[in-house]
């Protein structure tokens, strides 16, 4: 899974689109957003950098939740639920291809390279995404689907599902608006993006549940039955 995850990243950064491109894309997006009156990636933003302390957390939450709590999560479904195993670590690869598909089709610059008022909060001394390693390997312009709403969702789900514990299925599903707010007040992300997230998730757990019980059916150790 590993491996798997790193070759989605290496993939994801070589194939950068046209920054002119994307940015047109972007500003269609923001056009649709305008329609409905949900253009409200500033706002969000500005109301996060009111209280102390919240950008700060949120710019380090982008930076590692999206691969530590899922790495976690997988790990914990192989040891304590190995039956459910293959149906979380299908859909996440089915998920990782299609947003790669997305990626390549509709090139599009997030919110901080749009122009429209949201700034960068993540980069700083330390770290930039914009320049040196973390720029080499990462793709600016794969805003489209939003694969930290949708990797989310997927763990969110999931957990809920097979976890027996009720605090454990009490906070599940707080966590994908939690990444939610992180990847919009961070200025990386549009509600857009994010709603396209949700389908590739919603699309890759169909397809999972439908390879499972098929390979199930056909003989093979695996069953991801239901939570009793």
């Amino acid at each position: 899974m590993l491996a798997l995850y790193g070759l989605y990243e290496l993939s994801r950064g070589f194939v950068v689109g046209d920054a002119a491109e994307a940015r047109r894309h972007a500003l269609d997006v923001v056009a649709i957003e305008r329609w409905p009156h949900v253009l409200l990636e500033a706002d969000v933003q500005h109301a996060a950098r009111l209280i102390p302390g919240l950008e700060g957390l949120l710019g380090v939450a982008y930076l590692t939740l999206h691969l530590s709590v899922t790495i976690a999560v997988l790990l914990w479904f192989h040891q304590r639920r190995p039956a459910a195993f293959p149906l979380v670590r299908t859909a996440l690869l089915v998920a990782s291809g299609l947003s790669l598909v997305g990626f390549l089709a509709f090139p599009t610059a997030p919110p901080r390279l749009a122009g429209i008022g949201v700034v960068d909060t993540v980069s700083d001394a330390h770290v930039n995404l914009n320049s040196g390693l973390v720029s080499s390997l990462y793709n600016p312009y794969a805003a489209v689907p939003s694969m930290h709403i949708g990797y989310a969702l997927i763990v969110a789900a999931s957990v809920f599902w097979y976890s027996r514990g009720a605090l454990v299925r009490v906070l599940a599903p707080l966590y994908p608006p939690f990444v939610f707010l992180v990847v919009v007040a961070t200025g990386n992300h549009f509600l857009l993006d994010a709603a396209a997230g949700a389908l590739v998730a919603a699309l890759a757990m169909t397809a999972a549940a439908l390879l499972t019980v098929q390979a199930a059916s056909a003989g093979t150790p695996y069953r991801a039955t239901m939570r009793s």
